[in-house]
């Protein structure tokens, strides 16, 4: 027969025993979760780069490092389009400077656009005569010229509005955590028309870079890698002068540029400063002033562009550009029709490209 006493007495000491043994597991998982504890870096430190193992290479723990090295930003170089907004993607032009949506020039590479921005006042006129195709609200669009003019050569159908474009330009840098844009506005409008604009577009204003905040005219650029950890990853440049305090900088006081235009022919290969007072070479005490370089002519043609967009422009670049600016080469270089060339090898990306790799930037 089973000892009723001596079963019972058998369960409980299982239970003990259970008991034990969670006890042993929490505590072991406490142990791990303190060791753990102390082998994390402090808040707020910058991930170190910690090395693999001898049959591997050192790995960057910082993924903006590992995308930008220690470079500052008067150190790389960008490719730009001219006239982003002109082509036959976003809109119904009948002369374009590009081929591709803004969207589709960022998503092949490049990392400036330029922009003119018109104020349009809504017309009822133009809304009747086009069976209504043409009512759009009073805005900020992107025309090349008057915004009633010419439709498809001053302006386009749909309207394109610059609240639209810097949409597609948030959305993108939200798409890729590692890069920098840079837009470059040929500016029409009032800064209170500018500012309801940029109002208008969420995440927008904790992207823009602010170079007061940062010091930059006492202290110089910071590194690229250190905008992409900040957040600030979006840079804006007008031609006028009263609206700093929206983060647009006045590139007059920021960069140097040379006259933008190779002439009908292409033939004008000097570069020589856009603004008589503001030589290419200028030296600042603080800061070094990004060099924005630009490639094109008059008249955008595919044609021409694939004369211009190869060995011309690298040899532009190193024989006539390099030496104006004082021996560095340019931080951005603005072409039309960005994926066209002649033939020779060299393209207006792999142009950039060397630009990164040389030393002598």
């Amino acid at each position: 027969m089973i000892d009723v006493g001596m079963a019972k007495s058998r369960v409980r000491g299982r239970r003990r025993g259970g008991r034990y043994a969670v006890v042993f597991l929490l505590l072991l998982a406490l142990l791990g979760a303190v060791s753990a504890a102390s082998a994390a870096p402090p808040p707020g430190t910058r991930p170190t780069t910690t090395t693999a193992s001898s049959a591997g290479p050192a790995v960057a723990a910082d993924p903006a490092t590992a995308r930008w090295g220690d470079r500052r930003l008067d150190e790389v170089a960008f490719l730009a389009t001219h006239n982003a907004f002109t082509n036959y993607e976003d809109s119904r032009w009948s002369s374009v400077n590009q081929t591709e949506s803004v969207r589709a020039q960022l998503d092949h590479g490049v990392r400036g656009l330029s922009l003119d921005t018109h104020w349009y006042e809504r017309s009822t006129w133009l809304c009747v005569i086009s069976f209504g195709s043409d009512c759009y609200p009073s805005d900020v669009y992107l025309c090349h010229g008057d915004c009633k003019a010419f439709a498809g050569a001053t302006y386009a159908l749909p309207r394109q509005s610059f609240h639209g474009t810097l949409r597609t330009v948030v959305d993108f840098l939200a798409a890729h955590p590692q890069e920098v844009v840079t837009v470059f506005l040929e500016d029409y409008v009032s800064a209170d028309q500018l500012r309801q604009s940029l109002d208008r577009v969420g995440g927008l204003s904790g992207l823009l870079f602010r170079p007061e905040e940062w010091g930059v005219g006492q202290h110089g650029w910071p590194k690229v890698a250190d905008l992409v950890t900040a957040g600030k990853r979006l840079l804006i440049f007008s031609d006028r002068s009263d609206r700093e305090h929206l983060g647009v900088m006045y590139d007059k006081s920021w960069t140097v540029s040379n006259y933008w235009s190779l002439g009908d022919l292409g033939h004008d290969l000097a570069c020589v400063s856009r603004w008589s007072d503001v030589p290419l070479d200028r030296q600042e005490p603080g800061f070094r002033r990004l060099f924005t370089m630009s490639h094109h002519r008059n008249v955008p043609t595919v044609l021409t562009a694939a004369l211009d967009n190869g060995a011309k422009l690298r040899d532009r670049i190193a024989e006539r550009c390099r030496p104006a600016a004082g021996g560095r080469g340019p931080n951005f270089v603005s072409v039309d029709f960005h994926r066209v060339s002649d033939g020779s090898g060299h393209t207006p990306a792999s142009v950039v490209a060397e630009l990164n790799a040389s030393p002598s930037r």
